[in-house]
Order: structure tokens, then sequence, then C-alpha cells
């Protein structure tokens, strides 16, 4: 079994257009903000979450998600930003109870971030840019589209050998099996 390095992402930027910014994605009842957690080694969204508030549950369910199917007994490093919900209590005792070790970007440095900013950076162009839906539910069946029938399954990406990230875990499992 391979170490997991996951990154957690809690919101997306957008700026409207006196100039501040607001993050989320825009619907007629209001922001929906998502939270994702991306495997680095296959670039693959294996957790996320969606709600209407910015908290620590949001991103608690999306590490819940991506933690569920793998039960890793090994210690997995969690990277983040250091907003508001990866710094509390509640964050960091999950974190500790499942065997997880926290890993945070410095201030001010995107970079540390670069894999779920990328993610981000795909989804606004390839979906939701310039775009207000209807209802939440409208955004949530979206984005899950998204990630699920498309991202992870489909989108080709240079660090994935030119696979989509489904593909890049199914050879990389085939050839630790010898298959």
């Amino acid at each position: 079994m391979r170490l997991r390095f996951l990154f957690v992402v809690h919101v997306l930027l957008l700026v409207q257009a006196n100039g501040f910014a607001k993050e989320g994605i825009r619907t007629h009842e209001g922001w929906l903000y998502l939270a994702v957690v991306v495997d680095l080694f296959s670039r693959q969204v294996v957790g996320w979450s969606m709600g209407s508030r910015i908290d620590t549950s949001l991103v608690l369910d999306a590490l819940l998600m991506a933690l569920w199917p793998h039960q890793s007994r090994a210690p997995v490093i969690v990277h983040s930003d250091q907003g508001c919900q990866f710094t509390g209590h509640e964050w960091q005792t999950f974190l500790r109870d499942h065997n997880l070790v926290s890993s945070m970007s410095r201030r001010g440095n995107c970079h540390d971030n670069a894999v779920a900013e990328s993610f981000f950076q795909l989804l606004k162009r390839e979906r939701i840019r310039r775009r207000v839906y209807a209802t939440r539910d409208d955004a949530r069946a979206d984005v899950f589209n998204y990630i699920e029938m498309f991202y992870n399954s489909q989108r080709r990406h240079s660090s994935a050998a030119g696979l989509s990230p489904v593909e890049f875990e199914q050879r990389h499992s085939q050839r630790l099996n010898g298959v």
C-alpha cells in the first residue's frame, strides 16, 4: 500500500464586477461552496462536499468521503491551507483520531496547493464560469457530473501519463499485481 498525499481545498474564488472577491458557486438561492480532496498521486478527486456555508463540517465531509473506501492503517498526509476550518479543534481531533498527518501551506503561498487550485481552475473554465444556477441542487448535480462523469473518468492529465485519474490508478494497480 502506497502512502497517499491528499490536498484538501475548501472554496472557489470568483471576482465580482465591483472588485470584491466572493468565494463559491453562484446560484439564485445564494452561494454554494465546494470542498474537495485531491489525491496527489493520480490527481483524482477522491472526496468532495458541497454546502451553503464554509465551515469545518464541509471539509470533514469531503475528507470522510475520501477516507471511507481506503481504510488505510498507514499514516496519510492531509494538506490544506490555513483557513479557520483547518485550524480548529474539531479538524485536528478528526485528523488525530483517523491517523492522519496535518500539513499546512505557508501564508500567502498558493503554490503549496497547486494541484487543488488546478482542479478548481479547470472546473471554472470547463463548467461553471459565467454561470448562475437556478438552485443549489442544480449546481450540485452539475458539479457532481463534472467530477464523477468527466474529470475523474475522462479528463486526461499530463502528470498521469496522459491518462484520466481513474485509468492511471487502474494501470498502476495492474502493474503492482503483475497483470
